[in-house]
């Protein structure tokens, strides 16, 4: 009897090892030999992956198989860079950035319009990069006060350049210098809300943009359409490059951060590389430290890029106020030239979306500052892939044919270029462009980004491997030179699929929507006088009631603030 236990348990272990031989050869696909960093849990080890069905089943030091191998020797393993920052949102765009590790692209400032429907578009072609956006306010104030644009059809940056053409062709540029009446108000909140419950990341506000129109009643109205379903808002502030006191960039920070503040709401702090930086981040540390979801990005250069038609370039404001020159400051990167008074008014005539180059050469001392921030996140504000003559570039063109800045190509490339020369320790470079992006969206019940920004048993395969010796960005102004590849990232692995092999991208379309539920009802209440008035008062003197009607003279301009 002990004889036959003894031989049925011998059988038992061995079909037992033939399945777990079986198992290791089942892999889809095998990293072998690399370093393997993970920011959460601070692992930082030279082991083994493996991935099965898009997602991590496996990391070890023992032998393994699968279908694919990467030899990962000298190199690191980290979870895929984020960008929350991301208007390439095109196929040459999106090209540049995975040469980069970017394996999850979304644009929170600007946002897009009709989202439903830009999902929809985006699932049917597929995408090389997992995708997401918020809902657009820009946009939603176009649609409101630019009626002539004929805005409808889902937009994003890639394709808003028409739309703010048409938008300015009366000489009014509504959605920017237009203040909003209640109703517009309500109207522009219907469609932010349509959009979020069609599962928008959050809202995106550029305020910059539209400074002169956007009242703070409305601004605290967008935050609120957001925090209606606990989603964040992105917001590129409204005092953008000004240290002129009262109106400091850290005054408009002050003011959404009150509102996310009340409204116990999610925040991103869109690249806070402006005068008085430090400001910001001390309170953001301090919102955090009382368990506020609120965090911001950066992107390592000293120039930025804008449509040229933004509000803050105009000459009363860029020339007058600052006291720059076009001359020196504002770059066309597809004339290959600098804007001088003319070419500024001619190009703002004939293509008011036109993207230029914006220098600003006190940013140099601050950048080092920047790598060493927590929770400052890396979110490159990349451009559309453009050519000379303006127009998206197809997939297959070449490096050399892309006109924009070279933040699209290079931002990751710089920052760890920048961080190993400054001595910025790997696995904290390595949270900034990953896991405290995904820490902070997942805190907000974005349950696809819980599972990204780790490199951990059971997450998603979002997968960057670089050298971290030799990684460096090559890109630059000069004209050739915009859209040259960051090199030392050879392998880049989206949902478990290898889209960067070798350093070439492969005609692969692996990502995943990054997207928060459709729900079936929205949550939209339009503002109302009576409704405020009965809320915020005890009530109204019967002799006062006249002043209080329902028209923009009375107790609607005191919310609308759209009053003379």
């Amino acid at each position: 009897m002990m004889r036959k236990k003894n031989l049925v348990a011998g059988a038992l272990i061995l079909v037992a090892m033939t399945a777990s031989v079986g198992h290791a050869q089942d892999y889809d696909l095998v990293i072998l030999n690399g370093r393997v960093m993970d920011p959460e849990t601070m692992r930082d080890e030279v082991a083994n992956v493996a991935v099965k069905d898009g997602r991590i089943v496996n990391i070890t030091k023992q032998a393994i198989t699968g279908d694919e191998t990467i030899d990962a020797t000298g190199l690191v393993v980290a979870p895929g860079f984020i960008d929350t920052h991301y208007h390439a949102v095109d196929e040459f765009a999106t090209k540049m950035a995975l040469r980069d590790g970017v394996t999850t692209g979304m644009d929170l400032e600007l946002g897009a319009f009709n989202v439903g429907g830009w999902y929809d578009e985006k699932i049917d072609t597929g995408w090389q990069v997992n995708f997401g956006t918020t809902a657009g306010m820009i946009m939603a104030r176009m649609a409101v006060h630019d009626p002539e644009a004929g805005l409808s059809a889902p937009t994003d940056y890639a394709r808003a350049t028409p739309y703010i053409a048409a938008a300015g062709a009366d000489g009014v540029v509504g959605w920017s210098v237009t203040r909003s009446s209640i109703d517009q108000m309500n109207e522009v909140m219907q469609i932010l809300d349509e959009d979020l419950k069609n599962g928008a990341l959050g809202v995106g506000v550029g305020a910059a943009y539209m400074a002169r129109g956007l009242t703070s009643y409305e601004l605290f109205a967008a935050q609120r359409a957001a925090a209606n379903y606990g989603r964040l808002t992105s917001v590129h502030t409204r005092y953008h490059l000004i240290q002129d006191t009262p109106t400091e960039a850290p005054i408009a920070f002050d003011e959404i951060f009150t509102n996310a503040m009340l409204l116990d709401a999610p925040l991103l702090m869109a690249h806070n590389n402006d005068y008085g930086w430090w400001e910001i981040e001390e309170k953001l540390q301090l919102a955090r430290d009382k368990g506020l979801n609120m965090w911001s990005e950066y992107y390592p250069y000293a120039a930025g890029s804008t449509p040229v038609s933004a509000d803050f370039l105009r000459p009363a404001e860029w020339k007058d106020k600052y006291g720059y020159r076009y001359e020196d400051t504002l770059y066309d990167p597809v004339d290959d030239a600098y804007l001088t008074d003319e070419t500024y008014a001619a190009l703002l005539e004939s293509n008011p979306g036109r993207a230029v180059v914006v220098f600003f050469p006190y940013r140099e001392d601050w950048m080092p500052y920047w790598l060493t921030i927590p929770h400052m996140t890396i979110a490159s504000d990349a451009m559309a892939g453009v050519g000379d003559d303006g127009e998206l570039l197809p997939w297959d063109a070449d490096w050399s044919d892309y006109r924009g800045h070279p933040r699209t190509s290079g931002t990751r490339g710089a920052t760890l270029r920048m961080g190993r020369e400054q001595g910025v320790p790997l696995m904290f470079t390595i949270a900034q462009a990953s896991y405290w992006v995904a820490k902070h969206l997942g805190d907000t019940g974005l349950e696809s980004m819980q599972d990204r920004g780790r490199l951990q048993v059971g997450k998603v395969a979002d997968i960057t491997i670089f050298d971290p010796e030799t990684v460096t960005d090559n890109s630059g102004y000069k004209v050739g030179e915009h859209g040259i590849p960051t090199t030392g990232i050879p392998y880049v692995v989206v949902n478990g699929t290898i889209v960067v092999k070798d350093n070439e991208v492969l005609p692969v379309k692996a990502g995943q929507a990054i997207r928060f539920p459709v729900e079936a009802e929205g949550k939209f209440k339009p503002i109302e006088v009576g409704t405020w008035l009965n809320e915020h008062t005890i009530g109204l003197n019967p002799g006062l009631a006249q002043i209080h009607g329902e028209d923009d003279s009375g107790a609607g301009a005191l919310l609308s603030g759209a009053a003379e």
